[in-house]
């Protein structure tokens, strides 16, 4: 006569459900530091900028600069650069795949640029901070 077997828990499902947890999570980790890192192009119709303000801590000082790419099919015209703290650059125009790097006036805060064009061009944001590398420069 035999016994009834008796069942065991099922310990590799739950560590399926635990690793797929684990990697879900980071998936999604993944893919958000890869969204702010990399700046997006704003869009309306056939105009399209692309705004990356950075800012590099040094050890004497701060390196900052804005780049702008056009992204869209047409030229963007009428470009203004509001750096904040009342400094500003005009840009007439900037051609479809052309980008331009520009540098904030000395002094500024270095808090935010704001970029207007014709088209409906409105692009407010914050300086970035690229992430130090060991052995580059200021790290």
């Amino acid at each position: 006569m035999t016994l009834p077997a008796k069942s065991k828990t099922n310990i590799s499902s739950h560590k399926n459900i635990l690793i797929g947890s684990g990697i879900g999570a980071a998936a999604a980790i993944i893919i958000l530091v890869i969204t702010v890192a990399f700046p997006g192009s704003t869009t309306t119709g056939d105009n399209s900028i692309m705004v990356d303000p950075t800012k590099e801590k040094q050890s004497l000082f701060v390196l900052a600069r804005v780049t702008l790419q056009n992204t869209g099919s047409q030229p963007l015209t009428n470009i203004m650069v509001d750096y904040g703290d009342g400094d500003k650059d005009i840009i007439p125009t900037l051609k479809p795949g052309k980008t331009i790097i520009l540098s904030p006036p000395e002094g500024n805060s270095l808090q935010f640029v704001r970029v207007t064009a014709d088209g409906g061009i409105d692009v407010y944001k914050a300086y970035r901070e690229p992430v130090a590398m060991p052995g580059m420069m200021g790290s």
